[in-house]
């Protein structure tokens, strides 16, 4: 049972039955237990027949579900035999788990979403089925084909600076929270990203890009991949990214579209109240991990970085991710957008509805100065924001309360 103090060892009998005394051992991420999103996926398995986790690869989805129902058989339909017999006999199959299953890799079997359909209809039973994931763009077709209606979706994407703070292994400056990220292996056993994410990369363009037939070029894909890196933060031009990768504009959408279903990028939409004046109409692009969009730019270390001229936009990808992570770790849709106007004026998050918004302004710098709030001020001016609801997420780490608004540090981040 010697493993190092991260790691929980977990002794259960695999039969009480049975006098023999054997012993299974399962070793569990201790960091799993912080998963925020945990609470939210115990209450809704009470209500849902169907629960399904997607996100990113190597995000942590299968250990927070076996950590969350230890008691649930737990079925990868990854393996040959097992995906083998959940094809050939799905009736029989599933007839093995009357209490509940954990099945992963689900979209390896697309057939099986109807005969779960039928299973969760004859049973009523909450919580009968946990799914999970990383090929979203597959899962999530085969979902709302067979189980809409059926099935709680949740998006787990890699630790946040939350959870990290949470089990004492946060980072312990800006520079370390963007290079590194948040995917557990790299946060939890302190791998170097280097070594890793490139790996992750090739992994992911290999493994399930390949899946996609619209892919056809493999090499294009991730010339892509790194040009949306070198554009973190900026306004997407899908025409721009169609002329220097040398394909159409239809192939690039359809690429990026792939990349935001498989949790790679997500995108920023602007907001288009009208106050008179014209508004921007393209969207902002963001990587699920800053750590990932460091290796795809080339970024070697923290004091590469600490120089690096997309360091701010970085950061600010950073903070716009961490705000979107505390969304869905409690069910709430992202509901995020940002404003900018035809001459430049910008405000770079606004949550929530028109009637209840909140105004963020996102800045690197560690040292306050009262011209950090003029956008917040204009745009609360504008949309009738009131000071308590405009936010300055910045480097250091002071929360003060100001006339045009409050600070806010970028590693106690909370957001109502």
């Amino acid at each position: 049972l010697r493993r190092p103090s991260r790691w929980l060892a977990q002794a259960t009998l695999t039969n009480p039955e049975l006098n023999s005394g054997f012993v299974r051992v399962v070793y569990i991420p201790l960091m799993t237990h912080q998963r925020a999103l945990g609470t939210y996926l115990r209450e809704k398995a009470k209500q849902f027949p169907v629960i399904t986790l997607t996100g990113c690869r190597q995000s942590g989805k299968t250990t927070l579900l076996r950590s969350l129902f230890p008691h649930y058989p737990y079925a990868n339909l990854e393996h040959p035999e097992t995906r083998g017999f959940a094809q050939e006999d799905p009736r029989g199959f599933l007839a093995q788990f009357p209490d509940g299953v954990i099945l992963d890799e689900v979209q390896r079997t697309p057939d099986l979403f109807s005969w779960i359909q039928v299973a969760s209809d004859e049973a009523k039973r909450p919580g009968q089925f946990l799914l999970s994931g990383s090929q979203n763009f597959l899962l999530l077709e085969r979902i709302s084909q067979s189980l809409a209606g059926r099935t709680l979706v949740s998006h787990l994407l890699p630790f946040s600076l939350q959870e990290q703070f949470a089990a004492g292994i946060g980072p312990t400056n800006i520079d370390q929270a963007i290079f590194r990220g948040g995917f557990p292996r790299i946060v939890a056993e302190n791998l170097a990203p280097v070594d890793w994410l490139p790996s992750y990369i090739q992994s992911y363009v290999e493994r399930d890009v390949r899946t996609i037939t619209q892919v056809a070029d493999l090499e294009l894909f991730q010339r892509l991949l790194g040009l949306c890196a070198g554009r973190v933060g900026q306004l997407v031009n899908y025409s721009a990214l169609a002329g220097e990768v040398g394909v159409s504009d239809k192939t690039v959408r359809q690429w990026i579209g792939l990349l935001k279903t498989s949790h790679i990028l997500f995108e920023l939409p602007p907001y288009h109240r009208n106050f008179g004046k014209r508004l921007t109409k393209s969207s902002k692009l963001y990587f699920c991990d800053t750590g990932l969009a460091c290796s795809l730019l080339g970024i070697h270390s923290e004091k590469e970085l600490a120089t690096h001229p997309l360091r701010g936009l970085l950061f600010e990808n950073l903070v716009v991710l961490e705000i979107l992570k505390l969304r869905f770790q409690s069910g709430q849709k992202s509901d995020l957008h940002f404003w900018r106007d035809h001459v430049g004026h910008e405000v770079d998050l606004l949550i929530g509805p028109a009637h209840a918004m909140t105004a963020i302004e996102i800045k690197s710098t560690q040292t306050l100065h009262p011209s950090l709030f003029d956008g917040l001020a204009r745009f609360g001016d504008l949309a009738d924001v009131s000071a308590k609801d405009r936010l300055l997420i910045y480097g250091g780490d002071q929360r003060q309360v100001r006339t045009n608004g409050m600070t806010m540090p970028w590693s106690k981040i909370e957001i109502d």
